[in-house]
């Protein structure tokens, strides 16, 4: 099916599918008399919610204002959390580090607005389950509480949510999911996109239909898009959320853009300045990148001997790569225990992925070979040197074969900038980037949507079964 269709037809089918199948008939139990039952009282309590909007946000409660005291995101919380009382969108742009993941939804809940409710669930989408446990784990933390009890997670085949529940963070096939089996999205109250920078085909797909879902049948759902960098896709995010407020997707780009943007907010972030060294050659030539590694390693043992020159963050682009790396460390490498050279990666148990996030041994220093799970959606405490492949691996879908294979590809400069700026999140630091200056110059400016290159048939399928047949049978209804 995908075959059939362009890249661009699908993009717009996802983008019109509003315009006449807004929800599946049999998702809602109901034809258009059923939808616009369902509409009505959402609409009545939203009217109700804006007539009360005049009170603002109760004060942070201490336990996580202690937090939020030592985190650049202070400067901008309240006035995100005003302009969601205000309104019903806001994008986010903060530097990795910054504590927009874990402090924004849990000032959203703790400062009790008055769109929340007393009961009312907040949904935190993270791309990978180690990054929504490890989130979920760290708001818990915060409270003072198990995991499972305020805050929960819900990621394949594992789950710790109550009845207590009131932050649930998901990975996003469970939030495309739920979206497809409760349209209506039941007792949620707001849905946060994090790390949309990452723009997976998933999320994608999750943000339409959530916004589908706001035009047509809850338009008083809160949408907030977070990420460390957004580039050009931070304004088109804006106007996107903005026109959804009040419109579906059947208006045209003129029509959306006279409607008002969602409040886009950014937080500078507190960076110390890190040094940037090239240790690639300029060749094309086939590149050891195991050989290299060790090699970066020394190096930078070598400029930095002590313990109090931090620990060690080495970035390689999957488990494979990861595992050959820590083995050559460990065998090569004396001046760091073998115990700690650690990897990192989504294949390891949940107890050596907890190892690598903990803070070595005081006179210790760590070196943690990690993929870029670790460039921004988790903070490994104590590293002030990075070394960087500049490679990540990436689908693409082969249509001569009709089967999609991870290939290795370089990273775009906003990724390595955001890799590089692990290093100076405590202190000044250091990254060695394992390949040339000449390289760095021909590198993209940001990191292509996977929907370019990725398989277009599950999309496809996805918004069949969100109600669009007509729109897939003929993209330019």
């Amino acid at each position: 099916m995908a075959a059939a269709m362009g890249r661009a037809d699908v993009s717009r089918v996802g983008a019109r599918i509003g315009a006449r199948h807004r929800v599946g008939r049999d998702a809602l139990g109901g034809g258009r008399r059923a939808r616009r039952a369902s509409v009505a009282p959402l609409r009545a309590s939203a009217e109700d919610a804006s007539a009360s909007a005049g009170a603002s946000c109760a004060p942070i409660e201490p336990r996580l204002d202690a937090v939020v005291r030592t985190l650049p995101i202070q400067e901008v919380l309240h006035r995100c959390l005003d302009e969601l009382r205000e309104g019903t969108s806001l994008v986010l742009q903060a530097p990795p580090g910054a504590g927009k993941t874990t402090t924004l939804p849990l000032a959203m809940l703790l400062s009790r607005p008055e769109w929340l409710g007393d009961d009312g669930v907040i949904v935190v989408l993270e791309p990978r389950r180690l990054a929504a446990r490890a989130a979920a784990t760290r708001m818990a933390e915060i409270l003072g509480e198990p995991v499972g009890k305020t805050v929960g997670y819900r990621v394949r085949f594992d789950s710790k949510i109550s009845r207590d529940t009131r932050i649930e963070v998901v990975t996003e096939g469970i939030l495309a999911r739920r979206l497809q089996q409760d349209p209506g999205l039941e007792n949620v109250k707001a849905v946060v996109f994090d790390e949309f920078h990452e723009r997976s085909l998933d999320a994608d797909l999750c943000l339409a239909l959530a916004t589908d879902v706001r035009a047509a049948l809850r338009p008083d759902l809160r949408l907030v898009v977070m990420s460390a960098t957004l580039g050009q896709v931070g304004p088109a995010a804006a106007d996107l959320l903005g026109s959804s407020e009040t419109s579906a997707y059947s208006e045209s780009a003129t029509e959306r853009k006279k409607k008002k943007r969602a409040p886009l907010v950014a937080s500078e972030g507190r960076a110390f300045p890190v040094r940037t060294e090239y240790v690639g050659a300029p060749g094309r030539g086939r590149f050891d990148l195991q050989n290299a590694v060790v090699s970066a390693v020394g190096i930078a043992l070598d400029e930095h001997p002590h313990a109090d020159g931090g620990d060690i963050l080495v970035f390689l682009p999957g488990a494979r790569e990861i595992n050959d790396a820590v083995a050559a460390l460990r065998r090569n490498e004396p001046r760091v225990k073998p115990e700690l050279v650690l990897p990192l990666h989504g294949g390891l148990s949940r107890e050596d992925q907890a190892s690598a996030l903990k803070a070595a041994p005081p006179g210790s220093r760590r070196v943690v070979v990690s993929t870029p799970i670790a460039e921004s959606s988790l903070t490994i405490p104590g590293v002030r040197l990075v070394v960087d492949s500049g490679l990540r691996k990436t689908p693409r879908f082969d249509a001569r074969k009709g089967m999609t294979r991870l290939d290795v590809a370089r990273v775009s400069v906003a990724s390595a900038d955001q890799r590089r700026g692990r290093a100076g999140r405590v202190a000044p630091g250091t990254c060695y980037r394992l390949w040339s200056e000449t390289t760095h110059a021909s590198l993209p400016a940001d990191t292509p949507p996977e929907i370019s290159s990725a398989d277009l048939a599950p999309l496809a399928l996805n918004l069949a079964a969100w109600g669009g047949g007509a729109a897939l049978a003929d993209p330019a209804a």
